[in-house]
Parts: C-alpha cells; structure tokens; sequence
C-alpha cells in the first residue's frame, strides 16, 4: 500500500512539473497586434538559430542573441500581418526547395530539430512569412527600381581587372553532418572507405548534406580569392584528381576533390552572364532597401506590447 501510495505521489508530481512547464512555455510575453510571441517562440528561435549558424548550444549563446532574437519574431509577425493584409499566397514548393538546400530533402535539418525538441513548422512557416514578404515588396515597389548602366558598366571592368590572371579551382565536395553521439573518426573511415570502394561522386551522392549533392558534389570552379586561407592552401598542394584529407568543422566533415586548376583568362569570363548578375544584384539590393523602409514604416505604426 505504501509503495502504491509513494508511486501515486510521484506520478502527480510529475504531471504537476509539466504543467507548470508547459504554462511558463506557453506564457505570452509579447503581442504584436493581434499576434502573440510566447516564451517557446522564443526558445525555439534562438536553439534554431544557433543550429543553422552552426554555433554551441549553451546558456551563454542564448544569452547573447535573446534580445535580437525578439526583435527578429517581432519583425516576423509584422510581416506575417502585412502579408495576410494583401492575401500574398504560400508558396509550399518554395519553401522545400529553400530546406533542401541545407540537406537532402531537409532531413538532416529537421532531425537536428527533432533531437533538441524544436519545432520545425514553426522554422518553415517563418521561412514561407519570409517569402510572402519578399513577393509583397516585389508588388509594390518594382516600378520604383532603376539601374545606372554607367555604374554597370564600371564594375563590370573592375570586376575584369581583378579577376584576370587569378589562380581557380574545378572543386567538388563531401559535406557531411553529424549527430550529436557520431564520432569524426567513425565517419571519417567510413566515407573514405566509400570513396576508395565506389569513386568519389558515388561517395557524394551517398553522403553528401549540402545541394551539391544532387550534381554529385561538383561546385564548378571556384575562384581562389574566394577560398579561405586554409582551404586555399590545402588545394594548392594538391594535383589534379586529388582527394583532401578531412576538413574538420564544429558540426561537419568535408572532403573536397580537386578535379582541375587554371589561371583565368579574359575567355573564360561570360560577361553578358556578368552583367546579368551585376543588374541582378543591383537590383536585390535596392529591393532590400525598399524592404527595411517599408517594415520600420510598418512597426512604427504598430501596437507592440511586452506583458
């Protein structure tokens, strides 16, 4: 009787500590209008955040990003009412090809969400707000956008002149996430034993995290200036056909291939691919600018309360 009794109360307390969990988690910390911000919005927020940027989960980093975490989920709430406003539609198909570009098929991010208890909707309906949003801005100030050919034109011989004559590389890669109990190691022997069994791109298409893999891990060619040190340097010591020694990141493994290297020349650059990307980028940044106006115009128009 006694033993039922101890269970008994231990049960309770149990279900007593959830509860009181579950109403911190679910307490409304901030209205946005009509939109409300809990205390796990905001948790699963920053624990995201840190998992895309690759950074260390502990209360120190929380810390540090709380508060512009907030006003990031602030943001995003404005421009979820904004968007809802203009009836701007999802785009699902969008929103899938923007996860695959993490992982095949967003399975190894959503796994990585699972296993620190996020909730993952939640990431991808911020990431379709996000694209509404863009669509929006697009509607209403794309007849507001104006390109300079002259400035074009200028960056287009800048970008000439920087580029002649520069060291690049045809790379290809193997990115490869790990769960939190893999051991690099494991993984190591494992993909290199892969690589000596099957060849390089049959590895890449069996390993591979990033949206390469669906190209066999080809990156194409890679200009030097755009390496980091390290990389650069384990390239240029390396000859055609080559295979990396692992490449060691917080929560990755990489191994890259060099199929061929080439000094650029004036032939090789596609310069009405060129100018495409200049007018491109012009472009994107004025929309971004148009962006920033149109949403601090927004917030400063609306009701933000803090409970």
């Amino acid at each position: 009787m006694k033993k039922k009794i101890i269970i008994l109360v231990l049960f309770l307390s149990f279900n007593f500590l959830n509860e009181v969990v579950a109403k911190i988690e679910n307490k409304i910390v901030i209205k946005v209008e009509n939109e409300i911000i809990t205390n796990f919005e905001i948790k699963n927020k920053i624990i995201s955040s840190l998992i895309l940027t690759e950074e260390e989960i502990n209360q120190e980093n929380i810390n540090k990003y709380k508060k512009q975490i907030i006003n990031t989920l602030i943001d995003n709430k404005l421009k979820k009412i904004e968007v809802t406003r203009f009836k701007i539609k999802r785009n699902d198909a969008k929103v899938k090809s923007y996860i695959d570009n993490f992982s095949k098929g967003g399975s190894t991010l959503k796994r990585k969400f699972l296993d620190n208890n996020l909730d993952f909707q939640l990431y991808e309906d911020e990431i379709s707000t996000e694209f509404k949003w863009q669509t929006l801005i697009y509607k209403i100030y794309s007849n507001k956008i104006e390109i300079d050919e002259n400035i074009i034109n200028i960056e287009i011989n800048n970008f000439i002149n920087n580029n002649l004559n520069v060291e690049e590389f045809e790379i290809s890669e193997i990115e490869v996430s790990l769960n939190n109990n893999e051991k690099y190691e494991n993984k190591i022997l494992e993909i290199k034993n892969k690589i000596k069994e099957d060849g390089f791109e049959k590895a890449a298409l069996k390993y591979n995290d990033t949206y390469s893999a669906s190209q066999k891990g080809s990156l194409g060619w890679i200009n030097s200036r755009s390496l980091s040190d390290e990389i650069y340097k384990l390239l240029s010591q390396m000859k055609k056909g080559d295979v990396s020694k692992p490449v060691k990141r917080q929560n990755s493994i990489i191994f890259l291939k060099l199929n061929d290297k080439r000094i650029s020349k004036t032939s090789d650059l596609n310069l009405t691919k060129l100018k495409e990307n200049l007018i491109t980028k012009k472009k994107n940044e004025q929309f971004d600018l148009y962006s920033r106006s149109h949403l601090s115009k927004i917030r400063n128009m609306s009701l933000i309360e803090y409970k």
